[in-house]
């Protein structure tokens, strides 16, 4: 087991036993602030470039002021430097909006192994219920005034979610608008074939998280065969899929091997897909 780590900016890597946060930084307070989740491999984080534009973005809708990537990338350094190549870590990057009252916002990163379920999860895949969220399909990006498509600290409903999943049995799940239409995950994008197609939900219009992992797996799709698209489908539509799977920045991808309590057939191109992301199975 490799100690887990944690680099401050300005500070550098500190104790894993010294304070980070202030009592009063908003990022506590009201969940206000941003983070990226990274899968250091050959102690490197995979997808660097695409986590700090996605985080940048970000930052740029809800008017959160970031250092330069520069300082980002050196933080990112600090933290894991002497990692163990062969040892796969998850690398979070948080940017929160500082202490009550004003001031510098609050950058730090972490680095811990990567968890065994999320290595189980690759190798047997995972159970899945639908849930509903309660709004349309398209309703977030037509607000206007609240920022959609952000990894944001507040995490209050996906760990709501994840609770609902551990109270029923299930390994995950996979949000419903109220106009029928699946969406995401808590931490995962869903991706399925429909015929010799890799789909995924479009993020803009509908205001979901665009995944990175999702975006890098569905621009090499045609290296196994496929083609790509972003659609719109139902739980019906994702029942008679071809394969389903859920892609994120650790886990990588991994199947959906029960959707409702319905069992699924292996998909056979499960094992394709992994080769192509490269993520290491136990």
């Amino acid at each position: 087991m490799v100690a887990s780590r944690i680099a401050v900016l300005g500070r550098g890597v500190v104790p894993p036993t010294e304070p980070v946060l202030r009592g009063d930084d908003l990022g506590v307070l009201h969940g206000d602030g941003l983070f990226e989740t990274m899968h250091l491999r050959g102690g490197r984080p995979w997808l660097r470039t695409a986590h700090l534009a996605r985080l940048r973005a970000g930052a740029a809708a809800v008017e959160l002021p970031l250092p330069p990537d520069e300082a980002l990338v050196e933080l990112l350094d600090s933290v894991s430097d002497g990692w163990p190549a062969p040892v796969e870590g998850t690398l979070r990057l948080v940017c929160t909006r500082g202490p009550e009252g004003g001031g510098l916002p609050t950058v730090y990163a972490t680095l811990g192994e990567v968890r065994a379920s999320a290595k189980r999860a690759r190798r047997d895949g995972v159970t899945v219920a639908t849930l509903p969220l309660g709004v349309p399909a398209t309703a977030r990006p037509e607000l206007g005034w609240l920022p959609a498509g952000i990894k944001s600290t507040s995490y209050g409903h996906s760990s709501a979610a994840r609770r609902w999943a551990a109270r029923n049995g299930v390994d995950d799940v996979l949000w419903v608008s109220s106009d029928g239409y699946l969406l995401e995950g808590p931490s995962a994008n869903v991706v399925w074939l429909d015929g010799d197609t890799l789909c995924t939900v479009p993020a803009a219009s509908t205001g979901i998280l665009p995944g990175t992992t999702c975006a890098w797996l569905l621009g090499h799709a045609a290296e196994v065969g496929l083609g790509a698209a972003e659609r719109m489908v139902t739980p019906d539509g994702l029942r008679a899929a071809g394969g389903v799977w859920l892609t994120s920045s650790v886990r990588g991808l991994v199947e959906v091997r029960t959707l409702d309590g319905v069992a699924r057939r292996p998909a056979p191109h499960t094992g394709r897909l992994q080769e192509l992301l490269a993520f290491p199975l136990p």
